[in-house]
């Protein structure tokens, strides 16, 4: 039985491991933090949101333990505003299957307890790279699923695949309550998305905390000196809500109401920093010159703009392990170790371009494929006619209703986040956005330019009246 070290207890590390197990593999864990450490220490290090292939990995792994009580997240609602005190548009989409987003700190405690219930070993200990030198010679694997922890520095930057030098955001989580698991106006549980062209975005994912269960992760995204831009001083989560009840009451006024009786989940629950959004080459040199191995965010850090860290920790830890079996008796040696990076990057590099076209000023294939959605609502104004696929396990799907033209191109937006390989080349090739733009309306692309310009045109209209631009999904 080959002996494999996995160094990191958060997604990537203990998925890797149970896969591991299962597959007949002599695993040992090493984590910093205890099971019960995570419950009742820690901070959760992000929303991770996961979409239907990071679910069906963990649904097949056995891990699944919150799909009944977790609420489940059925689209997005997305306003898109070139500046503040301007809606210019809503985009109303659904998935083709929920997401959901667990408490990490409550995920790894179960996970880790699992992992020794089904033979797994797990060591408590703090890892150096003098240490994690020690283990590599004590496994005939080592891997590295510690995060953006001091370890990680051990794999250089690829330069080839890294868009960023610096941060791209200055970022604050806030895990409240008190928040309906509804908004006025929109037939289904979204992601709440405000995206400001100038300033940055905030958004907010129904979530499931380790104790009070259905709550709310909130997140700031700022770009510096914009409005958004106030949490730097920020000392307790409870001062961090504070002052983001009052960004969104004077920024995003909309989503007042819904939010101005939220209250922190617990003290930890909340989070601000900086980190740049880099690829990372996914083989590191110790001092004897063996060679470990990195797997998640060791290997690429993505801003959380796009939720895609912990779904791209999910994919990352299925290919790896796949090339694991693939590789029977014969060495992990460097070369080996570099191909299996590679045949994940080949299927998976959309997600990296995904999260920073998100970062980015938006394309103008980008504006044409949302001018021409717009209209959507999710499917609630749907016309009678063929069945409409939608959220299968919630219930929420409408029978007996067929989607426009503009709410298939809205549909396939919210999907390309469970696969950005659907649609984030079309962001950047015109003649891709307006070849989905037909296919999804059976129509010329210009009679949805048209049509879509039009009603926002009238939507600016009303807002400069001091008016609701009554845009779909907007009631306020």
């Amino acid at each position: 039985m080959r002996s494999i070290a996995i160094v990191g207890a958060g997604q990537a590390g203990l998925l890797t491991a149970h896969d591991l197990l299962r597959h007949g593999y002599d695993v040992t864990l090493y984590s910093d933090k205890s099971a019960d450490d995570f419950l009742t220490k820690a901070r959760p290090t992000g929303t991770a949101a996961r979409f239907d292939m990071s679910l069906a990995y963990e649904r097949e792994l056995g891990l699944d333990f919150w799909e009944d009580g977790a609420p489940k997240g059925e689209g997005i609602h997305l306003t898109f505003s070139p500046d503040a005190g301007n809606r210019l548009l809503t985009l109303v989409g659904r998935f083709s299957d929920y997401f959901l987003a667990i408490d990490l700190r409550l995920q790894s405690h179960r996970w880790m307890n699992e992992l020794e219930a089904r033979g797994g070993r797990i060591e408590i200990e703090n890892v150096t790279v003098d240490r994690l030198d020690e283990i590599a010679g004590d496994h005939d694997l080592a891997i590295v699923a510690a995060g953006r922890g001091d370890i990680h520095r051990l794999f250089p930057r690829d330069e080839a695949r890294s868009t960023y030098s610096k941060p791209q955001r200055k970022l604050c989580m806030i895990c409240t309550r008190g928040q309906p698991f509804a908004f006025p106006g929109i037939d289904l549980l979204p992601v709440k998305f405000n995206f400001f062209a100038t300033f940055g975005e905030a958004f907010w994912v129904p979530w499931y905390h380790k104790d009070h269960g259905p709550g709310w992760s909130m997140l700031f995204e700022a770009k510096e000196g914009g409005p958004l831009d106030r949490f730097d001083d920020v000392k307790d989560g409870h001062q961090a809500v504070d002052i983001g009840r009052e960004v969104i009451r004077e920024v995003m006024p909309w989503d007042y109401e819904w939010c101005r009786d939220m209250e922190l989940l617990d003290d930890n629950a909340w989070l601000k920093g900086t980190f740049v959004p880099e690829v990372r080459m996914p083989v590191g040199t110790l001092p004897s010159g063996r060679k470990v191995l990195s797997v998640g965010d060791s290997t690429m850090s993505l801003d959380p703009i796009g939720g895609q860290g912990a779904n791209n920790g999910n994919k990352m830890a299925r290919n790896l392990v796949s090339e694991i079996v693939a590789r029977a008796d014969r060495p992990y040696d460097e070369p080996w170790m570099q191909s299996t990076f590679e045949s994940f990057w080949d299927r998976h590099r959309w997600i990296d371009r995904f999260n920073n076209t998100l970062l980015e000023p938006i394309t103008d294939p980008g504006k044409e494929l949302l001018i021409a959605q717009y209209g959507s609502d999710g499917g609630h104004n749907a016309s009678p006619g063929t069945q409409k696929t939608g959220t299968q396990k919630t219930g929420a799907q409408k029978t007996g209703a067929q989607k426009t033209g503009a709410q298939k191109i809205a549909d396939l937006f919210c999907d390309n986040f469970n696969d950005p390989a659907l649609l984030t080349g079309a962001f950047h090739d015109m003649k891709a956005a307006r070849k989905v733009i037909e296919q999804a309306t059976g129509k010329p692309w210009w009679h949805s330019a048209i049509r879509g310009r039009l009603a926002i045109g009238k939507g600016q209209i009303r807002q400069k009246l001091g008016m609701n631009p009554h845009h779909p999904g907007t009631v306020n």
